[in-house]
């Protein structure tokens, strides 16, 4: 069972116990292979926060750029972040924001490695 916190240790709250859930089965060599992708990939909460706070300033939008909502980026920056609401709203659910991408980025790591090393890293998702 690899440690999650060795490899992840900027992991908090419930990412953490998510990841720690889907690397319980690795062993240190597969758990090292799915932190560096992982890590890479990931989004942080706080630099969600800054971008959207950025919103406010005539950038509305960005946030969702980076979290690979093109749509909705596009729809922001045309409506001014839909008139400030969708902006304060996206400001009070930035860190949902970035654990449901985060969330996606494991999955997409997890089956990443899964087709590249077949047998190799067990998949515990649900």
């Amino acid at each position: 069972m690899a440690n999650v916190l060795r490899h992840l240790p900027e992991l908090e709250g419930m990412e953490l116990g998510y990841i720690q859930g889907l690397m319980k089965n690795m062993d240190e060599d597969q758990a090292s292979l799915f932190a560096q992708v992982y890590r890479a990939r990931r989004k942080d909460s706080q630099m969600i926060l800054i971008l959207t706070l950025l919103g406010f300033f005539g950038f509305a939008g960005l946030h969702r750029f980076i979290l690979g909502q093109i749509g909705l980026g596009i729809l922001y920056i045309l409506t001014i972040g839909l008139c400030f609401i969708g902006t304060i709203v996206d400001l009070v659910n930035y860190k949902s924001l970035a654990y449901e991408y985060n969330i996606k980025v494991a999955h997409e790591t997890m089956n990443m490695l899964n087709a590249n090393y077949p047998g190799d890293v067990t998949n515990t998702t649900t």
